[in-house]
């Protein structure tokens, strides 16, 4: 044992040559990090599949193989340190891959820098620490460790070339199945490691200096009424109609709002991530540019805009009263902040300190976002037990996963219907409310949880149907409509504080004009 023992070390201080050791960690990247993107390969694939794994595998080997020559060979000690921190990279994205079956494109990326701490300690489990240990320390202390003997530039030349050559030849025997590639590569393009996130992060950074640069000005509002109105906007997070009563759901989540004369409409998020949901409901219509967005836009139009939110992802807010979880701790010391129950706190005087005639009260929440449900809500309402304790999803018994979900939409309906109770003691204006998720939640159906899906279109229903609640206080008739979606908020919300400009869509508003009211009433 001593001799093979001896053996090993006299074979670990041999300097390796750099072709060798980078074709070592070539073949590891492979093996170690893209069965998910291989599985995705062999289950989607069509007519010539073998040709196809066998490409994707060889293009990975070649690739890699490539670029860690030119990193080594290159930059030396400064390479290896690179690639080093690629693999420890490597396996914590593989833990988010295999555990929550995420892709991790641009949205997803950016919801990871976006991401607080209190939300990033709730991913961290023993199952990330052996991925991360075995998959990325260990490896990264061989990369860093080994000794190379970096050979001449000759054989850096013959490596690139014999790589660029190998690239191109996969690329022609692989002619015939370009357009399979194109239907899949955003799928494909997110399973490879480390370029998914690589790339993803320089694409979300580059599109947050797009969003962070001058927004486009929509045209001035007039308003076609002087009379005191007040409307509360609140955003849900990872809310799924599935779950709720007034839907249908056999379990009883929303014992208060269905006794609360809501109007409840069938909805559709526009997106799965935070991000683009939340613009969405906060802009006009589906636009890729960066208009003003409907804070924004009621503030320089004179309305007192009020934005409380214990969540994130916003686009930039022009506003005077932001309220984060830390200010209204500040505000409100006795109140528990570990909870959205903070977010109403204080909201009558918050109301009643309001001198303008138009008023607009966003809540933004966080009380389904996973994947700790069950710290989203105080234990008294626990109802559905017992509840899952892990952040390992897949790993959770369902049943308890479930339980712990809908004790947030329990808490949910409290939420909204504790605004609604505010607003019923308000009697010196009009006052509405629209409850609006930004995207819905999967619970494990097709091995698929929480969201975050590529894109609306191919995101499972559960992902996309949404709640759309609204409470009245007014004498204003709501539409009956088939289906509404984000892009009916803005135009609702105008519509109630009477503001009119020329991008306003009448068809977009919940709310019934003259015509449409006097059509209901002689219906009835």
């Amino acid at each position: 044992m001593e001799k093979k023992i001896n053996c090993v070390k006299a074979w670990f201080k041999r300097p390796l040559g750099v072709v060798f050791f980078n074709a070592i960690i070539a073949l590891f990247t492979l093996v170690a990090y893209h069965k998910p993107l291989l599985d995705y390969v062999a289950d989607n694939v069509e007519g010539s599949g073998v040709v196809i794994i066998l490409s994707f595998a060889l293009l990975i080997l070649v690739f890699d193989f490539m670029f860690a020559m030119l990193f080594v060979r290159l930059m030396r000690m400064v390479g290896r340190v690179i690639i080093a921190l690629s693999l420890v990279a490597n396996a914590a994205a593989l833990y988010f891959v295999n555990s929550y079956e995420v892709l991790l494109t641009r949205d997803v990326m950016g919801n990871l820098f976006n991401t607080r701490v209190s939300e990033a300690s709730g991913f961290l489990s023993v199952d990330m620490f052996i991925y991360i240990v075995l998959l990325g320390i260990l490896p990264a202390l061989y990369v860093l460790c080994r000794k190379v003997e970096y050979g001449s530039w000759g054989s850096l030349a013959k490596s690139v070339g014999g790589s660029l050559l190998g690239i191109v030849l996969l690329a022609v025997v692989n002619i015939n199945n370009v357009l399979w590639i194109d239907r899949n590569a955003t799928k494909i393009g997110a399973l490879i490691m480390p370029w998914s996130y690589i790339a993803n992060t320089a694409r979300h950074f580059h599109k947050q200096r797009m969003l962070n640069r001058e927004e486009i000005r929509l045209p001035d509002a007039v308003f076609s009424s002087e009379e005191p109105s007040l409307m509360v906007l609140i955003i849900g997070e990872s809310a799924r109609s599935a779950n709720f009563s007034l839907y249908g759901y056999e379990r009883e989540t929303n014992p208060l709002l269905k006794n609360d004369s809501v109007k409840i409409y069938t909805a559709r998020a526009s997106a799965t991530s935070t991000t683009q949901a939340v613009k969405a409901i906060l802009d006009h219509k589906r636009v890729k540019e960066l208009y003003e967005i409907l804070p924004n836009y009621m503030y320089r139009n004179g309305v007192d805009v009020v934005w409380r939110t214990a969540n994130w992802g916003e686009p930039p807010l022009h506003i005077e009263k932001y309220r984060n979880v830390p200010r209204l701790r500040e505000l409100y010391p006795d109140a528990d902040g570990r909870y959205d129950g903070i977010l109403v706190e204080g909201l009558r005087e918050e109301i009643e300190m309001s001198t303008a005639c138009k008023t607009l009260i966003i809540i933004h929440t966080s009380t389904s976002h996973g994947p700790t449900y069950n710290k989203k809500y105080p234990v008294e309402f626990e109802r559905f037990a017992p509840v899952c304790n892990t952040v390992e999803m897949a790993k959770a018994d369902r049943a308890e996963l479930i339980n712990a979900y809908d004790n947030t939409i329990l808490y949910t309906d409290y939420l909204i219907h504790s605004v609604i109770e505010v607003l019923r003691g308000v009697d010196d204006r009009k006052c509405a409310m629209i409850y609006v998720s930004d995207h819905g939640e999967s619970l494990g159906e097709g091995g698929v949880y929480m969201h975050g899906m590529v894109s609306a279109s191919m995101a499972p229903k559960e992902q996309i149907e949404i709640p759309f609640i609204v409470w009245n206080g007014s004498d204003r008739e709501l539409k009956e409509l088939s289906e509404v979606g984000h892009y009916h908020t803005f135009h609702s919300v105008m519509d109630f504080l009477d503001m009119r400009s020329d991008f306003y869509n009448e068809e977009y508003s919940i709310f019934c004009a003259a015509a449409c009211q006097s059509s209901q009433q002689s219906d009835l």
